[in-house]
């Protein structure tokens, strides 16, 4: 009989497109499986599942708001309220195995599916692991993690690194720097510099980057600028004005712009840690400070302390990253051996290894 997989999770693309990736290689390898994802009401799963070709259900779910205390009134409330609607899900579905990705829908899910002894697969793309993931590895059938020494964190004979799942396209791209460049609109003798934000945006790098975007003019780099929300009217304005700047909310064909890029300004997801090593492209990564237990400062710590990464403090991005991408577009030599480092730690196939793992565990 063929299979039903739940995949629960995301909040934002570092949840989502592993999530994706998973299942397509659980799908490459036993066509018949059937899959339903669980999102959380509201977040961007609801829009990029549906996308990718599976079907979502949405629950009312929210996490714990660390700012602002009195928004948390109804969270209890809501918690409850996405028990009951776990359990009507599982009554229809009758899932064989559920998979959690990380993001607010993944704690009811799997512990619902975990007090009914269905096998639980949790994969942790940080190197900091949040604090359901934790709760839920004890009674978890396998822990798959991004990143080795996780072991403080979880039960050791539980976890297998397999690295993090990044998007086919992306690993299998095989598109020229100038069919990038030109899909973007920008010439094919400068300098390239990719600025995103995560799928979110990024408020302190826009600022940094609009604040310096005539220094990096006059130093010669043309710019590839994903703003997220945060200053979307700003750099758009900012296109319209400099043949060199291409700007707009989100990259749907994030490949194209890996390929166009000689170098990147990010923050520091897992997702983008990951993809920035199978593309080998020198980031200066700049760690969003209020992610759960900062763990994108620990992400990109990993890099930098193997020479393959740059990293900047949030606080003095508007003050530093400028000045510091025009000394990397300037060093050739140093671009080159942080490629050679990133090429070492690059995994291409994680999302085959965790589906192989599952399905030797469920067949």
């Amino acid at each position: 009989m063929n299979k039903k997989i739940i995949i629960a999770g995301g909040g934002t693309g570092g949840h989502i497109f592993p999530a994706i990736a998973i299942a397509n290689a659980l799908k490459q390898k036993q066509p018949g499986i059937e899959f339903l994802f669980v999102g959380a009401k509201g977040k961007m799963e609801m829009d990029r599942v549906p996308q990718a070709g599976y079907s979502i259900v949405g629950i009312d779910i929210a996490g714990l708001n660390r700012s602002s205390l009195i928004k948390n009134i109804g969270l209890p409330v809501k918690i409850i309220k996405s028990f009951f609607q776990v359990r009507k899900i599982f009554k229809d579905f009758k899932p064989d195995a559920v998979i959690g990705v990380g993001g607010y829908s993944t704690f009811p899910v799997l512990k619902q599916a975990q007090a009914k002894g269905i096998p639980t697969f949790i994969h942790e793309s940080n190197s900091f692991a949040g604090k359901s993931n934790k709760m839920l590895s004890k009674g978890a059938t396998r822990i798959f993690t991004g990143t080795d020494g996780m072991e403080r964190f979880f039960p050791a004979e539980k976890i297998t690194v397999t690295g993090n799942p990044v998007r086919k396209q992306i690993v299998e791209a095989a598109i020229t720097k100038d069919k990038a460049l030109a899909f973007f609109g920008l010439e094919a003798n400068k300098t390239t510099l990719l600025v995103v934000g995560g799928s979110l945006g990024a408020k302190s790098i826009n600022e940094a980057v609009l604040t310096g975007l005539d220094e990096l003019l006059n130093a010669g780099l043309q710019v590839i600028w994903q703003t997220g929300k945060s200053l979307a009217a700003e750099a758009a304005q900012q296109a319209v004005l400099h043949k060199e700047v291409w700007a707009n909310e989100f990259i749907t064909n994030m490949e194209y712009a890996y390929a166009a890029a000689d170098m990147v300004i990010a923050r520091a997801g897992a997702m983008t840690v990951a993809e920035i090593c199978v593309v080998k492209k020198p980031a200066i990564f700049v760690p969003y400070p209020f992610a759960a237990e900062d763990h994108q400062t620990v992400n990109a710590q990993q890099l930098v302390n193997k020479n393959a990464a740059i990293m900047v403090k949030d606080a003095e991005a508007k003050s530093s990253v400028v000045k510091m991408a025009v000394g990397l577009a300037a060093d050739e030599h140093k671009r080159k051996e942080i490629s050679a480092n990133l090429s070492r730690l690059a995994i291409t196939n994680a999302a085959e290894r965790v589906a192989d793992e599952i399905l030797n565990t469920i067949k």
